[in-house]
């Protein structure tokens, strides 16, 4: 896949190497040349410019592109610029990070796709989350193996979590599933709910709305997301 990323801070080159690392094509943008030189060896194309301006913007190729991440996070004016100049440029999905509370009531007015706190969320799970299809969460135990929450797989709707085979096809344990229910709030709007089922049953039934959290090897997990 092909990446943007704005502002090459702590969570923003982190995340730009680790998608790089991944074998996508990411452009890491900043407006310190420093930045820019310091990580040329670690993401895949990096460039110094001004992401507020709509002329240098229109440059880049943002057709092509899959994802844009903002992750401006010092200037609050240069994140809310770069995020509604992305914005209006009509990018396929644009994912902005929060400075603080009124800065992520700004970014959900201009419509972003989905806020990151980076504070909250490390880099390395954003990668996850944004390599692998489907992964709502992961936390990296190791190199190798990690626990993920996903979106459970249409193919596996209806079935319980003894036939779907997830362990004897993929190696992976089922630790819980999560249901996605709605709630009418007082003044009568629906809000979504998740509850956890608790240790997962062999007979619990999957439900195409809902998630599962499993455990395994990457490389499995990789596979399971896939098929």
């Amino acid at each position: 896949m092909k990446y943007i990323v704005v502002g090459l801070g702590s969570f923003g080159a982190s995340l730009a190497a680790k998608l790089t690392e991944a074998g996508n094509e990411v452009i890491g943008i900043d407006t310190n040349m420093d930045r820019v030189d310091h990580y040329k060896e670690h993401i895949s194309h990096t460039i110094c410019m001004d992401a507020t301006d709509e002329f240098t913007v229109a440059g880049l190729p943002l057709k092509d592109t899959d994802m844009v991440v903002v992750a401006i996070g010092e200037d609050k004016g240069a994140s809310v610029m770069a995020t509604a100049l992305f914005k209006n440029f009509q990018v396929k999905r644009l994912i902005s990070r929060s400075i603080d509370n009124l800065h992520e009531k700004v970014l959900h007015a201009i419509g972003v796709d989905e806020i990151v706190h980076p504070e909250e969320e490390s880099a390395e799970r954003w990668a996850k989350k944004l390599c692998l299809k489907g992964v709502v969460d992961s936390f990296e135990l190791n190199d190798d193996y990690s626990i993920v929450e996903v979106s459970v797989p249409v193919r596996l709707h209806g079935k319980t979590i003894r036939d779907s085979n997830i362990r004897e096809q993929y190696n992976l344990l089922v630790l819980t599933t999560i249901a996605n229910t709605q709630e009418r709030t007082i003044v009568g709007k629906v809000k979504f709910v998740t509850e956890v089922k608790g240790v997962a049953n062999p007979n619990s039934v999957l439900n195409k709305d809902d998630l599962i959290v499993v455990y395994g090897a990457n490389k499995d997990i990789k596979k399971f997301l896939k098929d």
